[in-house]
């Protein structure tokens, strides 16, 4: 049962409409319909209702978030495998529900997100192997040891390595907004992630 009531469209604030109109509007509008991005109740799916409660954070979250999606360095399914490993984690259901599908779509296989879903590393490309191992690394150790550090170096560049760690802390502010105010699966999904 989510924790924030839903927030439909036509009860917004000015505030929150001008938030509303920026996440259904912008990069991730690209291939959406805005239909795409309401519940059952008529409100934003995912994280983005809980933001709409502190729309001018929620503005600065969300832009942050688009950001790393459509304008950052980082090759798409490198990112998304960080994003999935992030909400394997969490165990945030819908987070990896919503990312599953944007993975497959910049081209992880099933082998290497099925990987992830358990904790291990992805096969095939070493470049998976090394960013998976520095996304648990930071997570489970708070730390990432010198030879991960490295890799990810060699592999991302300076700049690379820098928004990675970025993503990593967004990621992780979605799955705890996601499970804080446990914001449900769509309808008739089941939890793709084991429960703890």
């Amino acid at each position: 049962m989510p924790r924030l009531p839903a927030l439909p469209v036509d009860r917004l604030t000015d505030d929150q409409r001008r938030l509303f109109d920026k996440i259904t509007g912008g990069a991730r509008a690209k291939t959406r319909a805005p239909a795409d991005f309401l519940n059952e109740e008529g409100s934003l799916k995912g994280p983005f209702n809980a933001f709409l409660y502190a729309p001018e954070i929620g503005d600065a979250a969300q832009r942050l978030g688009e950001l790393l999606r459509f304008n950052g360095s980082l090759p798409g399914a490198l990112r998304e495998l960080a994003i999935l490993t992030v909400a394997v984690h969490w165990r945030a259901q819908y987070e990896w529900w919503a990312h599953e599908k944007i993975a497959r779509a910049e081209g992880l296989d099933d082998a290497a997100i099925e990987a992830v879903k358990i904790g291990q590393a992805p096969p095939g490309e070493e470049g998976l192997a090394i960013v998976h191992s520095f996304v648990r690394e930071l997570l489970i150790d708070r730390r990432v040891a010198d030879q991960t550090y490295q890799a990810a170096q060699l592999l991302l560049g300076n700049e690379g390595v820098v928004e990675l760690v970025i993503l990593i802390g967004y990621y992780g502010l979605i799955s705890a907004s996601l499970n804080a105010f446990q914001v449900p699966l769509p309808e008739g999904v089941t939890p793709p992630l084991p429960e703890d």
